[in-house]
């Protein structure tokens, strides 16, 4: 059963292999109540889209057909290359053509933030007003600290950061839009105070907020319930996808080893949701104590699945949860909307 609350929707990028009419028609005979929709494969095609008002209206024509709607798009993979240092093989391997180019860095850089502002634009054409993605970061690969790494080398990573997204952001204000950055490692937010440090690098302006995805967090043992109510002004968006933390033997840490996903070796791995460690129940509470009145969106990843059934069951899963919690704390949280 549907909760008109809060719908629940399936991120696309996990599906990109997948023809997007193929993705709509299972989506709906699972039990979803629309898409995220990822600008990969042939599901959005944001250059395409930012030019051509029939190409939009064929992927609203699209979710029509199967019962289906859009409360979000994303951008994940252009908004990595905006401020990455370096760039490089991974890139090419994520970016349409049309951003890589010719692979010069700097211009990779700026095709990225060009085709941010495209997403804008195009949510703004969809009738959506979020975007979902990442930031990229210019300071990641200094994590470790060691070589040790000058305060001033960091600084200039925000910096680098605010003067970058800034003019991305807008154009956001332009089109009515927010950005949800995925708070997620190699990014410049990537926990609980790289997150506080982000949006004073920015000022706070109201554009940039964070899509909840607890997965990343847990295992690098962030709270993430309590990063809910931390920055409950900032929460546009939610992407369920569960994270399961392997018992301790003494063998694993949780940076994985530079093991691949699914090998029983590392120390966590993603596993379809509700199978995980994530606390779900809480953070529902805590989601409804914030007023976020969004859509619920799965995130399917379980590389111990396979995902034509887990992709059912997982939504089978968070809808159950949404209709356990009281009414009471749902019409408390918007009494005063």
């Amino acid at each position: 059963m549907t909760d008109p609350r809060h719908p629940v929707t399936l991120f696309t990028g996990q599906w990109a292999d997948m023809p997007f009419e193929e993705l709509a028609q299972r989506a709906a005979e699972w039990g979803y109540d629309g898409l995220e929709i990822a600008a990969s494969g042939d599901h959005l095609d944001l250059q395409r889209a930012d030019e051509d008002d029939s190409y939009v209206q064929s992927r609203l024509d699209i979710l029509d057909r199967y019962g289906l709607k859009v409360w979000a798009i994303s951008n994940h993979l252009a908004g990595q290359a905006v401020c990455d240092d370096p760039i490089d093989f991974r890139h090419q391997a994520i970016l349409r053509d049309y951003v890589w180019g010719d692979g010069d860095a700097e211009g990779v850089r700026q095709r990225a933030a060009e085709d941010m502002k495209r997403a804008a634009r195009v949510a703004r054409k969809l009738g959506v007003d979020t975007v979902v993605g990442f930031t990229g970061s210019k300071i990641w690969p200094y994590v470790a600290m060691f070589p040790p790494v000058p305060a001033e080398v960091i600084d200039a990573g925000y910096e680098d950061f605010a003067n970058r997204w800034n003019p991305i952001l807008d154009v956001f204000d332009d089109e009515g839009v927010r950005f949800a950055h995925e708070v997620h490692p190699s990014e410049i937010a990537y926990d609980h105070w790289t997150s506080v440090r982000t949006l004073e690098a920015i000022d706070r302006r109201p554009a940039f907020g964070f899509n909840w995805d607890p997965s990343h967090m847990a295992w690098q043992g962030v709270d993430t319930v309590s990063f809910i109510t931390d920055f409950a002004d900032r929460i546009y968006h939610v992407d369920c996808k569960d994270t399961r933390i392997r018992h301790a033997s003494g063998r694993q840490g949780i940076l994985g080893s530079h093991l691949p996903w699914g090998d029983p070796r590392r120390g966590w791995d993603f596993v379809s949701t509700g199978h995980g460690d994530i606390p779900w129940e809480d953070a529902f509470r805590a989601l409804a104590s914030i007023g976020y009145d969004g859509p619920i969106s799965i995130e399917w990843e379980d590389a111990g699945m396979d995902r034509l059934h887990g992709a059912a069951e997982a939504v089978g899963y968070i809808r159950s949860l949404l209709w356990q919690l009281p009414a009471a704390s749902f019409d408390a949280a918007f009494s005063n909307q």
